[in-house]
């Protein structure tokens, strides 16, 4: 399976689900070291293999004013820092293709974002690097698209994909998951369920995207159910001050809790 490609990654033989976890992005060394130490403590107890995410750089904002970072550099050598302090993988997402390649040296998966899942440049390019690759599925494709995407990495010598559902567009102002996607995207890949981003509000007038955090454990439990392989969250242990995305976050207090409830669901369906 692709999860065993991916370096440091432990617990791949307990059944579980997968967990790609950490902030948006990177507010600073200190901030993103006492997410890291707690999720990898909670991982470790329950026997969850861990990806730690965090983006270097958000290019996504709704407003010119809106944080986006503290450097490049400066921030994948923190996502650094955290893989060699906690001997724990690492996930970033990266803009261009020029990017690929940077972002390569310092972590061990790829992620395409949504918005650029259809880039063929920026999926050979994250191909090229050899690393796993993680597909974030466009809010405005249908699951049966996420197969050329995928192939479009594979055909370029990367059989290491990975394909994650971030919900999907419903009117303007929210987002839908369709579970129906899941076994259809599995056909392909390995599917992870986001279940933060999927329950943003987008284009809202103040040009802060909003959220409902409450029913971050309801779109689990039912990702969960249906049998996904992995599941994507954003978490910090302040989302009302956090950078970036905080109104979708998870509270970093409710992870374990959240985790143990998930793993009882698991343990019935497989």
């Amino acid at each position: 399976m692709v999860i065993n490609q991916i370096p440091q990654i432990r617990h791949t033989d307990s059944g579980n689900f997968f967990v790609f976890a950490g902030p948006c992005v990177i507010e600073g060394e200190d901030m993103a070291m006492r997410i890291a130490e707690h999720l990898v403590t909670v991982c470790e107890r329950l026997h969850i293999p861990l990806v730690f995410k965090g983006s270097y750089r958000k290019a996504n904002r709704s407003r010119i004013d809106s944080f986006s970072g503290i450097g490049d550099e400066k921030a994948l050598k923190i996502l650094q820092k955290v893989s060699q302090s906690f001997e724990v993988p690492t996930v970033t997402d990266f803009h261009s293709a020029e990017e690929a390649s940077m972002a390569a040296e310092y972590v061990d998966v790829l992620q395409v974002p949504a918005f650029l899942c259809r880039q063929t440049d920026i999926l050979i390019a994250a191909a090229k690097t050899g690393k796993v690759v993680n597909i974030k599925k466009g809010q405005f494709l249908a699951p049966e698209a996420m197969e050329h995407a995928a192939k479009k990495v594979k055909d370029s010598n990367n059989d290491k994909v990975i394909i994650t559902d971030r919900g999907t567009m419903f009117g303007y102002y929210d987002l839908i998951v369709d579970y129906r996607g899941i076994p259809i995207m599995q056909q392909h890949a390995p599917v992870v369920l986001d279940i933060t981003h999927s329950l943003q509000q987008p284009n809202q007038a103040s040009g802060v995207t909003g959220g409902k955090p409450a029913l971050i454990e309801t779109i689990a439990r039912a990702g969960v159910a249906v049998g996904v392989d992995g599941l994507f969250l954003e978490t910090h242990f302040d989302p009302c001050n956090a950078k970036s995305d905080g109104a979708n976050m998870l509270d970093l207090q409710l992870f374990e809790g959240l985790m143990q409830r998930l793993i009882r669901i698991r343990q019935v369906v497989i």
